[in-house]
């Protein structure tokens, strides 16, 4: 019995550590999303692509060019927050009033990253170089130090959002273009400056999840299919353009997710089946979300 008891509680503590770093890469996606679309109204499918291409970036600097780690993740930083920029001003800024073809348009890019990704890297796993070795006894279960490296910077990234958007200046014109376009362009405030902005703020966060969680796994060309239908259901969990809302659905859907893989491994290839169903759910009983009104009560 006290092995039994033993062996129960060291897997809960595994779905709860794996549950929260999964949850936190989720929780970034998902964030990036709400924000492009709160801001700029921007339905970016293909952010979630950008989550492999850093992946992929990563690894180009680090292992196919050979340079450190410092100076990889600067240069994948600066270059994906460039490549989503560009991608922004010229494909997606000019038809973002047309909701349908910057659907299309997005699903499109993301195919094409996945397509180019396989073109010049093949279709095998591959695995990024990871920040921290070794492990660590937490409770009953052995975690290596690179879960807790990961877990730690995206409750940072996290926080430092939240921070950005609601505890400073940078802030106010953010929440200010999300809730009114048009009065926030009668006081000045450069609305397509802080769409920018936004954009760039939400490639990074695709960046530091491909930076920090990528290496606990492997990464390849079809990595960003799985988190576009978690994120899909995230904000539509947690209420269109609600960053609060698809954090918390973000993480209700990791632990979801993780529980089912510990506890039923035979049904573990049914986890996007599972999103999907909690999305179809959701927009036939509550299809406003948890939240449905951008930032609204998020201090």
């Amino acid at each position: 019995m006290i092995v039994l008891q033993k062996g129960v509680r060291k897997l809960w503590e595994l779905i709860l550590i794996n549950g929260l770093i999964i949850g936190g890469q989720y929780a970034l996606l998902a964030l990036g999303f709400s924000l492009i679309l709160g801001v700029a109204r921007v339905l970016n499918l293909a952010h979630p692509a950008f989550y492999m291409l850093s992946a992929f970036t990563i690894y180009t600097f680090s292992q196919v060019l050979d340079f450190n780690l410092t100076v990889t993740y600067i240069l994948s930083l600066v270059f994906m927050i460039g490549l989503g920029v560009v991608i922004y001003q010229v494909i997606l800024a000019p038809v973002r009033a047309q909701t349908s073809t910057v659907l299309i348009l997005g699903l499109v890019l993301g195919i094409a990253a996945q397509e180019l990704m396989l073109i010049f890297y093949g279709g095998q796993f591959r695995s990024l170089t990871r920040l921290a070795s070794g492990t660590m006894q937490l409770g009953d279960a052995v975690i290596s130090n690179q879960h807790i490296l990961a877990l730690s910077a995206v409750m940072l990234s996290l926080l430092g959002v939240w921070f950005l958007l609601f505890k400073s200046r940078f802030g106010i014109p953010i929440r200010a273009v999300a809730q009114d376009r048009e009065v926030a362009n009668l006081m000045g405030i450069p609305e397509s400056r802080i769409a920018i902005l936004t954009m760039a703020v939400s490639v990074a966060l695709a960046v530091i999840a491909a930076a920090m969680v990528a290496p606990i796994g492997v990464i390849d060309p079809l990595m960003w299919l799985h988190p576009l239908v978690i994120v899909l259901t995230a904000v539509i969990l947690g209420g269109l353009g609600s960053i609060k809302g698809s954090i918390m659905a973000a993480f209700i859907l990791a632990f979801v997710e993780v529980s089912l893989v510990f506890l039923a491994p035979g049904a573990a290839f049914l986890r996007g089946a599972v999103s999907m169903f909690v999305m179809l759910t959701v927009l036939m009983f509550k299809p406003e979300g948890l939240y449905g009104v951008f930032m609204e009560g998020e201090r």
